[in-house]
């Protein structure tokens, strides 16, 4: 017997049917790297319209990770969209360098500097260190497909831009934005040096809070409230949850304009806020007390008070930071050890004292705790409390307490002299508050944030205690303190030596080669620059200094937890430089990944998942679609699970970009393409919607919204063509002549549709794409990055009506498509083509679909198709959820056709075709049957 169905199989087109991506991808990375991609990218590109994305520095030190690698594909997915937007859109990616994580690594081999080894030496080994784990990341970001100049990255300690970081700073001074103070600052006791902002993380710690007494001078200076003065104790109450700065105390603080109460109890009064007294006594588990009287805590101000364990006095002072959230409402003031207590003393004229070393230790000058470790002298404050009879209280608290984000332990604050950057001098807090209104930040909450943290923000500590940093080339006058009166042009000449030969130029220069004879009279300062500052000016060291960039630019693109680090300090130092501009016109940010518990993934709970395991397991291309379709504004959820969903979802976008491309086999558009006027309607119809489609993408791309282009990209490959379009044209492209207009047409759409999938595809499945376009007939570009978005000529064709048609019969379709399901339910059916319909409608839908006459069966995939009044419906026809619509399935009588499959009343009528219908014959001994819809 003849095999007909067996002749209609295409052949492959050596797209493979199975991915492979972990042995794939690094293939065709390899001839991306041969073929020097990315510069043809750029010379292709070379005179459009720029788009910037500057890379935010990832550090240089350890193994990216999995929130490396969301970021990462995030701004790869970007620059490639813009790409085929043609738009030039450069990606330069950069490292920060400097700074304590690589002194610490170092540290573990060297020993520390100055000590077990020179300051050059050991400089030297943290530039060696720094470059190794920029090789080691870079191999790893290649490998995740993101296409940059990685032969050219920016890093903080290339000479040239440590050169020019100090040029930053010059510019910032001769704005007067930098001045030297003694000021509290987050110390880290192991780090031994000051914490910026975002070097800072909130963990919770077990502290003993106390309530201690600090007893008026004289019970007689109390005139506001009428106590009874013979009682022994008439004492303010402060409640602290660190006792250990009480030594550095200076007053105590009280809000204005909150209503304060004395409270007598035995021979004791206490004076406390009015709305927190009950509380506090019950903390106590004192009952029996009396309200003797209360006032404003104005009436409060100057009052004397003794310290409760020293020998001096301390006055009552007012301020507004005083809360009611808990304690007393009277809060103790140390200058040097808080943010807020320095405030409200320089109002006051408090002296800043701080009695602890770099070391986390109480100096030898300080009384009764000379050598103590501040977190070990809380149990002798309150042990010297009880001695002196106040301590009113003692309990255990669990509450958020700062912790260094490199030791994971608690940090103090402690006034030290340190070089910052004023928040008030010359305007910057101003500015910046209007910088940020300039700028269109997505998710749009970011603007307040930023705001918010600008607004309450303390002046900018930029100066560290290190060796592996960028300096701080400033001399000082020694009796004045003031800056060199010529700090400009002395900048820019240590800048030229940074240039030619490293930071190392000034740490080990002598100050009489620039300063002459007035050398011994200043300071050479050895403090370097915190490494947020490094990288906060990156706007000038590479945007600015860099051809291949621009200023401002287009986008910055972070974790959200750099509203308080790169996207602050980039903002501060750029309206400082620039007057008031900011570095970007754009700012989005992406959430942490978290597991899916919602918990933050960490090594010791077992739940992080390597990005080298994925790409190794699955491929970068599956990576890469979690990302894509993952809400990124919002914790992003990740796991082996999640991520094997997602290879099924690439495997059906696979499937569908296979069948396309096999079916375009022997297929040359130069001569095969037909005219868009010329198409068949449906296929018309799948082009113009594949187009509406595209709109919607590429308007996704350009808002950054990717998870809605995995949903697009979804319905459209599973439904639009899978369950719709596809399945319809199959009967065209297996039972007609090859070179019919009826598959000629469907091969046009198709050959229309992979060119703007492809392109669709490729900023997201990077590798799967550009392996796709290797097959795509006709010639072009060596990849599909080299390419702009699609778009086919329809001249001339109105597209309106076409779309309504289709589109009302595509519900129709999938009523029956239901009720066919039924009848293969019961096994009366196997396919839908052993099925026979006739459709009882009534009105436009009754016209719509006699318009396709015999072209019904097709479009409904069954072997016949009627359409009949709604009035002749038999009882046993099936209700749909269309109104005025119902359907008569049921299993055909008639033989079928081994070619085409439908079941027809002519098959076996021809003796020389005796297993083929007539349509069949016609297609493959005569000259083939028209075709005009479907």
């Amino acid at each position: 017997m003849k095999s007909y169905r067996g002749t209609l199989n295409l052949p492959g087109t050596g797209f493979p049917m199975k991915a492979n991506l972990a042995q794939r991808e690094p293939e065709r990375l390899k001839q991306w790297q041969q073929a020097n991609l990315y510069a043809r990218i750029r010379e292709k590109r070379k005179g459009q319209p720029t788009f910037i994305l500057h890379d935010g520095p990832p550090y240089a030190n350890g193994d990216i990770h999995i929130g490396h690698a969301v970021n990462k594909i995030l701004k790869d997915i970007i620059v490639k969209s813009q790409g085929l937007n043609g738009k030039d859109a450069p990606y330069i990616p950069g490292w920060d360098c400097h700074g304590l994580p690589i002194e610490l690594m170092v540290e573990k081999k060297l020993g520390k500097a100055g000590i077990s080894v020179e300051p050059k030496a050991f400089r030297d080994a943290c530039r060696d260190y720094a470059m190794q784990q920029v090789n080691k990341q870079r191999d790893d970001f290649k490998r995740l497909g993101v296409l940059a100049d990685w032969d050219k990255p920016y890093l903080t300690m290339d000479y040239h831009t440590e050169a020019n970081i100090v040029r930053a700073l010059g510019k910032i001074i001769d704005a007067g934005h930098l001045h030297k103070g003694e000021k509290p600052v987050h110390w880290c006791t192991n780090c031994g040096s000051a914490l910026a902002e975002a070097e800072v993380e909130y963990e919770d710690k077990q502290s003993r809070a106390i309530y201690a007494a600090f007893p008026l001078k004289s019970p007689s200076d109390l005139t506001a409230i009428d106590i009874d003065k013979t009682v022994q104790t008439v004492a303010v109450l402060i409640w602290t949850t660190t006792p250990w700065t009480l030594p550095a105390n200076q007053a105590v603080a009280m809000h204005p304009d909150f209503d304060y109460v004395a409270v007598q109890s035995s021979d004791a009064v206490w004076l406390m806020a009015e709305s927190l007294y009950k509380a506090v006594m019950s903390a106590a588990a004192i009952d029996d007390y009396e309200l003797m009287g209360h006032c404003k805590g104005r009436q409060l101000e100057y009052l004397s008070l003794m310290h409760p364990f020293y020998d001096r006095e301390v006055p009552v002072i007012l301020g507004d930071h005083v809360t009611l959230n808990a304690g007393t409402g009277a809060v103790h003031t140390a200058p040097g050890h808080g943010q807020d207590d320095y405030v409200v003393g320089q109002r006051y004229q408090l002296p800043v004292v701080n009695p602890v070393g770099d070391n986390g230790c109480f100096l030898p000058d300080t009384e009764l705790f000379a050598g103590e470790h501040v977190f070990k002298a809380n149990d002798k404050v309150i042990e010297l409390l009880k001695d002196k009879g106040n301590l009113f209280h003692e309990e255990s608290l669990q509450h958020s307490y700062p912790h260094c984000w490199r030791h994971k332990t608690p940090i103090i604050f402690r006034a030290t002299p340190q070089w910052f950057i004023s928040m008030a001098s010359s305007g910057l807090r101003e500015s910046a508050l209007q910088a940020v209104k300039q700028v269109d930040w997505k998710p749009a909450w970011g603007e307040e944030r930023m705001f918010d943290m600008i607004e309450n923000r303390p002046d900018w500590c930029i100066s560290r205690q290190r060796t592996w940093g960028v300096p701080i080339p400033v001399f000082i006058h020694r009796e004045t303190q003031q800056l060199h009166p010529h700090t400009p042009a002395l900048i820019e000449q240590v800048a030229t030596k940074i240039e030619a030969s490293g930071i190392d130029a000034w740490f080990e220069l002598d100050a009489a080669e620039l300063l002459g004879a007035d050398a011994d009279k200043y300071a050479k300062v050895t403090d370097t620059l915190d490494v947020w500052f490094d990288s906060g000016v990156t706007h000038e060291t590479v945007l600015q200094a860099d051809d291949r960039l621009s200023f401002p630019a287009q986008l910055y693109l972070e974790g959200s937890d750099q509203h308080r680090g790169w996207f602050q300090s980039s903002l501060l130092t750029s309206v400082a430089i620039h007057a008031g501009h900011g570095p970007y016109e754009n700012v989005v940010t992406h959430g942490f990944t978290v597991d899916p518990g919602g918990m933050k993934m960490s090594k010791s709970r077992g739940n992080v998942v390597a990005p080298q395991k994925v790409m190794n397991q699955l491929g970068a291309d599956i990576l890469r679609l979690w990302v894509a379709a993952t809400d990124y504004r919002s914790e992003m959820h990740v796991s082996d699970e999640i991520l094997k969903r997602m290879a099924d979802a690439y495997r059906r976008f696979r499937n569908t970009a296979r069948y396309l491309l096999s079916n375009l086999q022997g297929f040359d558009p130069a001569t095969n393409c037909v005219a868009f006027v010329d198409m068949i309607e449906l296929d018309k119809w799948a082009v113009e919607h594949a187009l509406q489609i595209q709109g919607r993408i590429i308007t996704a791309y350009n808002n950054y919204e990717f998870h809605t282009i995995y949903q697009i990209l979804h319905q459209f490959c599973i439904v639009d063509l899978g369950g719709f379009y596809l399945d319809i044209i199959k009967d065209r492209q297996y039972t007609t002549a090859s070179d019919s207009l009826a598959r000629r047409s469907a091969q046009t759409a198709m050959y229309h549709l992979i060119e703007m999938l492809t392109r669709w595809l490729a900023p997201i499945l990077s590798f799967t794409a550009d392996e796709m376009w290797q097959f795509i007939p006709g010639k072009h570009d060596a990849s599909v990055f080299l390419e702009d978005w699609y778009v086919p000529d329809m001249a001339g064709e109105d597209s309106a009506n076409r779309r309504h048609y289709w589109e009302s019969l595509i519900p129709v379709r999938d009523q029956v498509n239901k009720c066919l399901e039924g009848l293969r339910t019961s096994t009366d059916i196997g396919s839908s083509l052993d099925a026979e319909i006739t459709l009882y409608c009534t009105g436009e839908l009754k016209i719509l679909l006699q318009q396709l006459r015999d072209e019904l069966r097709f479009f409904m995939m069954t072997s016949y198709a009627h359409v009949a009044d709604i009035r002749q419906a038999p009882a046993e026809a099936t209700s749909t959820a269309i109104a005025d619509f119902m359907i008569d399935a049921r299993a055909s009588t008639h033989a079928k056709c081994v070619r085409c499959w439908h079941h027809r009343e002519d098959v076996g009528q021809s003796t020389g075709h005796p297993q083929l219908c007539g349509r069949c014959i016609v297609n493959i001994a005569g000259e083939g049957e028209p075709r005009h819809f479907v």
